[in-house]
């Protein structure tokens, strides 16, 4: 079960792969707002989960009480719209006396490329990209997690939601972007690679790290000379073309830096922004023939109840459960993970 954030969503999963039901439920209603607005995305959850839950039981063709375990988003995501699945998911524990598993919203993306691809085992380097959280690991195995850089500020799915509504584009802005990007040239505006710069070496700080308030205040500064000479809906196509062509440049550029330093050719993507086209491609392409990328489909990228559901499966073969008094925690510490010295 998924409630971090504007998506209702919840799977039933047989063993590592076999999903017999599954079913996304989005909130429209934050278009309105050009993003998430939390308590609507809460009152959303709680009107909507009852549903959703019916709704992915009947397409598995089950009944409740035949679940061995119920696995849910514990953390990290929005507090209100956390607590709507977890208190729902320690009910149905309580009542059904079944194991409780208590997930990581962002070790389960590590999972959504397991359930459509048995080779996706460790090790592999992650970049994990989604609209609050952009994370660089190196995972030598599950449940041991290296953390190699994070974002220092905006998120990358966060800084595209941002550029579309300079834009005047639909939330939410990662697909907005990518689609009026195909008719843009990204090399048409040259914007900055933040934390990419000539000299740097693997003992900086920012080697590995990411940062893009500096590139959505640039693009801001775009879009309104553009506006004010008038050009603005001509450039458009160009102004999205090239502020995706940097991100992804700053992404793959760190990626590529830990591919190098580990030694380890298997990438994976996860997150809602991994399943941005460009990303894709430029990873495949930077990566090279002797190389690997690990990758769910466009569904299983963005947050859904499979994913947690697998990273629940895991847990729960290695002995662990959530006590049944566990609570969402908004900013969950990731389990298992270390700073690479």
């Amino acid at each position: 079960m998924e409630t971090s954030c504007d998506e209702t969503a919840v799977a039933v999963l047989r063993g590592r792969a076999e999903l017999l039901g599954h079913i996304i439920l989005s909130q429209d209603v934050h278009q309105v707002y050009g993003g998430v607005v939390p308590e609507l995305a809460a009152r959303a959850h709680l009107q909507r989960i009852d549903d959703v839950v019916d709704a992915a039981l009947a397409q598995a063709g089950i009944e409740l009480a035949d679940l061995d375990a119920i696995a849910v988003t514990a953390g990290p995501g929005l507090i209100g719209a956390l607590l709507v699945g977890v208190g729902w998911a320690k009910a149905a524990a309580f009542a059904l006396g079944r194991p409780l598993l208590a997930v990581h919203h962002m070790e389960a993306h590590l999972f959504g490329p397991a359930l459509e691809d048995p080779k996706t085992e460790p090790p592999f380097v992650a970049l994990l990209v989604s609209g609050g959280h952009t994370l660089l690991l190196h995972v030598p195995e599950w449940g041991r997690y290296e953390l190699l850089g994070e974002t220092r500020d905006d998120a990358a799915g966060e800084a595209f939601d941002k550029v579309a509504k300079l834009l005047g584009l639909p939330y939410p802005g990662g697909p907005a972007i990518d689609r009026l990007a195909r008719e843009g040239r990204g090399d048409r505006f040259r914007l900055p690679r933040p934390m990419i710069r000539g000299g740097q070496t693997p003992r900086d700080e920012d080697w590995y790290d990411f940062s893009f308030s500096g590139l959505k205040t640039a693009v801001a500064t775009l879009v309104r000379t553009l506006d004010q000479s008038g050009t603005l809906e001509r450039e458009q196509p160009h102004v999205a073309a090239s502020f995706q062509e940097a991100v992804v440049d700053v992404l793959v550029t760190k990626i590529m830096r830990a591919v190098d330093q580990t030694g380890c050719r298997r990438v994976l993507l996860g997150g809602g922004v991994s399943a941005n086209g460009r990303l894709r491609e430029e990873t495949v392409a930077r990566l090279g023939p002797r190389g690997r990328v690990l990758l769910a489909s466009p569904r299983l990228s963005l947050d859904n109840g499979a994913m947690v559901a697998r990273a629940g499966l895991f847990r729960l073969e290695r002995g662990e459960h959530a006590p049944l008094d566990v609570s969402a925690d908004a900013s969950l510490p990731f389990p298992g993970l270390i700073r690479r010295s």
